[in-house]
């Protein structure tokens, strides 16, 4: 019996078999970067990759946002989500069971064992960015994760920050706002900066940990009314809470390696 077979490739797939796209999908998992830093990770011309990079956004796949540092300078970021979908559906098309597969775990289990992973989360203010994340992470993270956020120019925790993590079940009311002063000299695994102001001026740590950049807006400059505010900073903890549960599954996967 002859078996007719309908099925096409993916768009999803067919955008991601070009070689120079898997480089570029491969470092963005990794970190938010220029244009530039893109350049002299994959030593290709920058008219080279912008056009991969174009064709990778439209297929939604990548998403950009100019620098809140400079704002000729634009952040490029891998949509993991939206990456988790498309791979899920490209799944379906040979097979239902292909698109069921079980949600992994994001908390990393204690050990027993072992020092603790060590991650300092920066951003300027020390006031909504980096104190969400290291609210997140340290609910997530388990015993394992030992971590703590700081900024360039601290001030206080913003109330709206509170009221966002509260709403994810977050208590972030010991929190409060520290120099990244404090931690120079400290040795830390992983340093991850959410904004871009502040990997300009991120100090060197001993024992070359992990640079890590989540380019996020700052919430506390957006205006209008207190409820639009307050969804700001929602959404960014919301933007955190996906970053920090698939970079834990990436942790969980090289301490088990």
């Amino acid at each position: 019996m002859t078996v007719v077979v309908n099925a096409q490739l993916p768009g999803f797939l067919k955008l991601l078999a070009h070689e120079l796209r898997w480089q570029l999908v491969a470092v963005l998992a990794q970190s938010d970067y220029r244009v530039q830093e893109l350049v002299a990770k994959l030593q290709r011309p920058q008219n080279l990759l912008s056009y991969h990079l174009r064709l990778l956004r439209e297929g939604q796949v990548v998403s950009e946002r100019r620098s809140s540092a400079d704002g000729r300078d634009i952040y490029y970021s891998l949509d993991l989500d939206h990456l988790r979908g498309l791979y899920l559906e490209s799944g379906q098309g040979l097979h239902p069971a292909l698109a069921c597969l079980e949600e992994q775990v994001s908390t990393i289990e204690d050990a027993g064992s072992g020092r603790p992973y060590r991650v300092l989360f920066l951003c300027t203010h020390n006031s909504a960015r980096s104190q969400l994340a290291e609210g997140i992470l340290r609910a997530n993270g388990g015993h394992r994760v030992e971590v703590f956020s700081a900024g360039s120019e601290p001030t206080a925790v913003h109330p709206l920050a509170l009221r966002a993590a509260q709403a994810m079940n977050l208590d972030l009311s010991q929190h409060t706002s520290k120099s990244v002063n404090e931690f120079a000299g400290q040795p830390f695994n992983a340093i991850i900066t959410v904004c871009d102001r502040v990997r300009e001026v991120c100090p060197v740590f001993p024992d070359d940990p992990q640079q890590i950049h989540w380019s996020f807006a700052d919430p506390t400059a957006v205006t209008g009314t207190e409820e639009e505010q307050y969804q700001a900073f929602l959404q960014t903890a919301q933007g955190l809470s996906t970053r920090i549960n698939y970079w834990l599954q990436t942790l969980e996967h090289k301490q088990t390696t």
